[in-house]
């Protein structure tokens, strides 16, 4: 029986009527396609997959036995890291070695956090150049001196040493304190209007703003003009991240700063003609352009002389990108600081209760400036504790040595961090803890490691305006205790960092002001 089934189901067919209905009708496949289109779409297929195979073939073989990832995201890389960047998230990358690597959009990074690589890299300039981001040639113009290497920049900066003597200074000085003040004032009067707490950091920025534009400028700017520049340079400060979309297309950061350049040169290139004209009249000096003017006049100076208006005016406008966001984060953190360490306070007001003799009113100059030793070690702590600056992008101009077993690519983004150096236990005992004395002692371990302090960098290109950024702060710190009486309302961000090309406190500053009471 099972045979005869056997052979019946291997000579049984499909019924005619089901083979050859006439109603059947073929349906064709969605997937059909010709198959030169198929090739194309493999080839393509192909050519990705070989672009991709390759990036992380790269970036694996640049990394080397660096800490970092293995693998880098397709193309982006850490793009969206650091589109919001954190001090918890670069404390990670600082803390996973002395050198670490990433990628953002294909450009290789190398992260150095410890102080020896980070000064091996701010001082070698055969190997390094400074490139701050990717955009800001594009913003502060590519023939800018700040992007100047070798003997050029050494020459330059030579002429522009000039600008913070002490002489200089004491032009300076009257100026910083008619201005803060002017500002107090203000905020006093807008404090009585409305006492509930206010942040402070743009308040704090427009009074660095006016403050820097007159110090440089003089009567040679008037007030539409810096209220201007004061007004749209927030556009130059969120295009300065340290990534951003990489062209200047019209509606992004990069383009709208570059406007802001073009408005700001504007102005300044008129002001450093004014300044001449000012200086040829036999006018006295009143400001940086007018003392840069005199100066290069001087029967001793051997310098160069022959800087254009519009030359004059991208160097002060390279001055005002160097202290508008790190002296107003200062400035907002001494603020702050002050505010939360109450004894910090007290000796600041004995301080200066002694320096004037008791007069509030009494304008501020360099000498007494010279008599403020604690408030000088005090300014020196609050920029250790919160840098305005962690960091400064250098590009290898080669190949790079940086250590004995590895070697920075050329073309490679090299990044010197300064939060570690700044918060070395061994060299700032309690590093996060603010305590101004330790500058005090002339033989303790923070005046004894100078080469730890890297608030304003170091090497060829250090901060050519440290005196004055550190006099300034110092003067506006100065004025604000004897004049005003403030309160930091503390949040849960207070402590949290904001980083907008300096940090910032997440909140703001949240603070209410009132007049000090006088005896």
């Amino acid at each position: 029986m099972a045979s005869v089934l056997r052979e019946r189901s291997a000579s049984a067919s499909i019924p005619a009527y089901t083979a050859d209905a006439p109603g059947h009708i073929a349906v064709p496949s969605l997937f059909a396609v010709a198959p030169e289109t198929t090739a194309w779409i493999w080839t393509t297929v192909a050519i990705v997959a070989a672009l991709l195979i390759l990036e992380q073939s790269v970036y694996r073989y640049k990394k080397a036995h660096l800490p970092g990832d293995k693998w880098t995201i397709p193309i982006i890389g850490k793009f969206a890291d650091s589109m919001k960047p954190t001090m918890e998230g670069y404390m990670k990358q600082w803390n996973s070695g002395a050198l670490s690597a990433i990628s953002v959009f294909n450009i290789f990074i190398v992260m150095a956090s410890s102080n020896e690589y980070s000064r091996k890299i701010l001082n070698s300039p055969n190997h390094a150049e400074p490139c701050l981001v990717h955009s800001a040639k594009q913003i502060l113009c590519p023939d800018n001196w700040v992007f100047l290497t070798g003997k050029v920049h050494v020459e330059y900066r030579k002429v522009l040493n000039t600008l913070f003597t002490r002489k200089a200074l004491g032009i300076y000085v009257n100026i910083q304190d008619v201005i803060t003040r002017k500002h107090f004032k203000s905020w006093l009067e807008d404090a009585a209007k409305d006492p509930s707490p206010k942040p402070i950091m743009m308040t704090c920025r427009d009074l660095n703003m006016e403050t820097s534009l007159k110090v440089f400028c003089g009567s040679h700017i008037d007030d539409v003009a810096a209220k201007e520049i004061g007004d749209r340079y927030w556009d130059i400060t969120v295009a300065l991240e340290l990534v951003n979309f990489p062209l200047a297309l019209p509606g992004t950061k990069v383009y709208r700063a570059i406007q802001c350049r073009k408005v700001a040169l504007k102005h300044l290139e008129n002001a450093a003609a004014k300044s001449k004209q000012a200086m040829a009249a036999g006018k006295e000096p009143e400001c940086m352009l007018d003392h840069w003017v005199r100066t290069m006049a001087e029967p001793g100076y051997k310098g160069r002389k022959d800087f254009s208006d519009l030359e004059m005016a991208m160097v002060v406008f390279s001055f005002l990108f160097a202290s508008q966001d790190a002296m107003s984060s200062g400035l907002i953190y001494g603020f702050q600081h002050i505010s939360d360490h109450p004894e910090i306070y007290r000796k600041i007001v004995e301080e200066q209760e002694r320096v004037r003799g008791g007069d509030p009113d009494r304008p501020i100059t360099l000498e007494m400036l010279d008599d403020m030793p604690y408030l000088r070690a005090f300014v020196r702590e609050s920029m250790r504790v919160k840098p305005p600056v962690t960091m400064v992008p250098y590009k290898a101009t080669k190949a790079f040595p940086i250590s004995e077993n590895y070697t920075v690519p050329a073309g490679s983004m090299v990044i010197p961090s300064f939060y570690n150096s700044l918060h070395d236990p061994e060299v700032f005992p309690q590093p996060d803890e603010l305590q101004p004395e330790r500058w005090l002692d002339p033989n303790g371990s923070a005046n004894q490691n100078p080469k730890n302090y890297l608030v304003f960098g170091s090497g060829p290109h250090k901060c050519i305006g440290l005196e004055y950024a550190m006099m300034n702060i110092a003067l506006v710190l100065a004025d604000a205790v004897m004049l005003m009486d403030w309160d930091h309302v503390r949040t849960e961000k207070s402590d949290k960092v904001q980083i907008i090309a300096t940090l910032f406190p997440q909140d703001g500053c949240l603070m209410k002001f009132c007049p000090r009471a006088r005896a």
